[in-house]
């Protein structure tokens, strides 16, 4: 028997998610958990949905899916990154990154027919992280639940191109130091993506993650998400911000941060890698775009 319930609100045509079993949640960044599920040696306490890596029950693995165990949607899977506590995507191998984003993409094509699937991460207790063993989570929503706002963002300034993604800071950003990451071959969906897509999404993803390290000087709370669909993109959004009773009841959003700056700091660094940063060996060729 399902937990949680999908409401509409008519009035302001959005979706709520009615779900109070989610506050019993465990956080381990609240001391909740004495031991990390997500851990190698924990292999038989959770039906794996699927996995990289071994066979099942054994420790040998590079990624694994669970059921979430507090799911707030018909489908909702946990994607563990990898089996070391400590290291994420900007730290892992880039190899272990182009395995995560292949499973993104095999959940996402296991699925696809059951709703809009929707992947997301967050990092940090700020950006809603429970368990700090890195993972992101998939869910299956009602088709209408999400507002396709790709159409009305598109790259006002200076943009970084790849061979396969296009990288920009929109002026109508509503983070600090957000960016979007878009694929230059539209009108596919991200089951769809290219193995060679994949190779340049997870180098691009790391060197932004360790660009933004050399900006903060520290760990610091964030959000990515893959929106579904045929115009699918990637936007990472840093929480450093806190929003304001303004923003909960008006809808609008106080951006405190000019995108124009966020993107040459991006720039600069993306071009010019620190020399405290390694540079993931890569083979695309990056150029300036306008």
């Amino acid at each position: 028997m399902q937990d949680f319930k999908f409401i509409k609100d008519l009035s302001w045509n959005k979706w709520i998610v009615l779900d109070p079993r989610r506050s019993k949640r465990p956080n381990q960044s609240k001391q909740v958990l004495k031991t990390c599920p997500f851990c190698i040696g924990n292999e038989e306490a959770e039906k794996e949905m699927y996995r990289i890596g071994g066979n099942p029950g054994d420790s040998n693995w590079q990624i694994r899916v669970l059921k979430n165990k507090f799911s707030f949607a018909p489908v909702h899977e946990i994607i563990i990154h990898s089996p070391d506590h400590h290291k994420n995507i900007d730290e892992l191998p880039q190899s272990q990154v182009e395995l995560l984003f292949a499973t993104y993409k095999e959940r996402i094509t296991k699925h696809k027919n059951k709703g809009h699937i929707y992947v997301f991460h967050n990092r940090g207790e700020l950006a809603g992280e429970s368990i700090p063993h890195p993972h992101s989570q998939l869910i299956a929503a009602p088709r209408d639940v999400f507002l396709d706002i790709r159409p009305l963002i598109k790259p006002d300034g200076q943009t970084l191109t790849t061979n396969f993604f296009t990288l920009f800071c929109p002026i109508t950003s509503q983070w600090p130091d957000e960016v979007w990451i878009v694929p230059r071959r539209s009108g596919n969906s991200f089951d769809k993506i290219f193995e060679e897509e994949i190779i340049d999404l997870s180098f691009v993803m790391q060197r932004l993650l360790q660009i933004m390290n050399i900006r903060y000087k520290e760990d610091f709370p964030y959000n990515f998400y893959i929106a579904p669909g045929k115009k699918w993109y990637l936007r990472f959004i840093p929480r450093r911000k806190i929003i304001g009773g303004f923003e909960v009841g008006t809808g609008v959003w106080v951006n405190t941060q000019d995108p124009k700056e966020t993107f040459t700091f991006l720039k600069n660094h993306f071009e010019n890698p620190d020399k405290n940063v390694i540079l993931r060996e890569h083979t695309a060729e990056y150029r300036r775009g306008v």
